[in-house]
């Protein structure tokens, strides 16, 4: 992976939002499978909107394979638990990165490439912090294996990004982090992933 001059993410989630989200798991895993079809969706479009560049394609392609395998691991844990998919009612925090991209190309190929590697970000760190506080160990494990996941798929995007604009892919980087900051900040504490 290409080296960072800015953490991802950027600022620590609000010590707050642990106790939030473990007062509520059913609620968190509920959003967590949403959060995980779309990053699967999400690679799949990248494959549709750039077939030309073959490496992004295999690239994104495993990504998603993984992404939809996660679908499967939280949707089983649903089951676990005695409790079915309910319907997904957006993610403000994806829209409000997504809002960021640029229109033209190539910064909206860049663009795209960060905001998903900010999101994957975020979602690692939250998981990780799950991880460490669900008493049920089969649970905390499963979190503990989907935040490694989010790691290497944050590295992904960011290889992607750094092959696609070599020159300026860091610059672009931290302008989009700092957003990504201050709009974790300025989101209502909640029992979701993000």
């Amino acid at each position: 992976m290409p080296a960072l001059d800015v953490p991802l993410p950027l600022t620590a989630t609000p010590a707050a939002w642990l106790a939030v989200a473990l007062a509520d798991l059913d609620a968190v895993h509920q959003d967590h499978l949403h959060c995980e079809r779309k990053a699967a969706q999400s690679a799949l479009s990248l494959m549709r909107s750039y077939p030309e560049r073959s490496d992004l394609v295999v690239a994104v392609a495993r990504l998603a394979h993984e992404e939809t395998a996660h679908v499967v691991q939280v949707t089983q844990l649903l089951g676990k638990k005695g409790k079915e998919a309910t319907m997904d009612f957006g993610d403000e925090y994806a829209a409000a990165l997504r809002d960021l991209v640029r229109r033209g190309e190539p910064g909206r190929l860049l663009d795209r490439l960060l905001v998903f590697a900010l999101i994957e970000a975020r979602s690692a760190e939250r998981l990780e912090l799950l991880a460490g506080a669900i008493p049920d160990e089969a649970t905390a494990t499963l979190y503990g294996g989907l935040a490694s996941a989010e790691v290497r798929h944050r590295d992904t995007f960011l290889e992607l990004a750094a092959a696609a604009a070599p020159d300026t892919w860091r610059e672009r980087l931290a302008v989009l982090a700092r957003a990504e900051a201050d709009i974790i900040a300025a989101m209502p504490i909640r029992a979701r992933i993000h």
